[in-house]
């Protein structure tokens, strides 16, 4: 009785199933903030993206890094970015910036802090790009703070969990306007 009790526990905590190991394949980048640039792997990383890219930002003040996804989206790349409501609403915020462009984009509100700093870059391609770390994407997150920055680039089952992942945040999250209604 005992042991289908935690079983019963654990699929209540775990709706989405157990974590997944998948293969080890392509290539593993990481850098550490502040002596290496983090921020430029970013923009070069965005730089070269082809058809998409799927934003999680807790915070988004680096205009280096707002600028390079505006101009991603200006080129025709598919933009799409989830940010936490509550950092948003911050006056040095630049998500209000993307959304002024037409940028697609949706707030969390459901959690105490969306606290993900992800960058999928063509996660549907041949070869997708998963960015990732405790890396936010501010002006301190590379000259001032500790942080890691893992770029893992050809592993084409990592990327569809950190899309199929996204896309669940996604339609949870609220649309900006609604979002940020009273």
């Amino acid at each position: 009785m005992r042991h289908w009790l935690c079983a019963g526990v654990l699929a209540l905590c775990a709706p989405w199933g157990a974590a997944a190991e998948l293969p080890a394949v392509g290539t593993v980048e990481v850098l550490f903030t502040p002596w290496d640039d983090a921020e430029g792997a970013l923009l070069r990383e965005i730089g070269a993206a082809r058809k998409s890219i799927h934003a999680q930002a807790y915070l988004l003040t680096s205009r280096n890094i707002a600028r390079a996804l505006l101009d991603a989206h200006a080129r025709g790349i598919r933009l799409e970015v989830l940010a936490d409501r509550e950092m948003t609403a911050k006056d040095n915020s630049l998500v209000p910036k993307l959304r002024e462009a037409g940028v697609a984009l949706r707030l969390e509100t459901r959690y105490a802090a969306a606290h993900n700093k992800i960058l999928l870059i063509d996660a549907e391609g041949d070869k997708p790009v998963v960015i990732t770390g405790s890396y936010n994407f501010s002006f301190s997150a590379q000259a001032r703070n500790a942080e890691n920055l893992l770029i893992l680039r050809g592993n084409r089952a990592l990327a569809r969990a950190y899309l199929d992942n996204w896309r669940r945040h996604r339609d949870d999250a609220l649309p900006y306007e609604e979002a940020l209604l009273p």
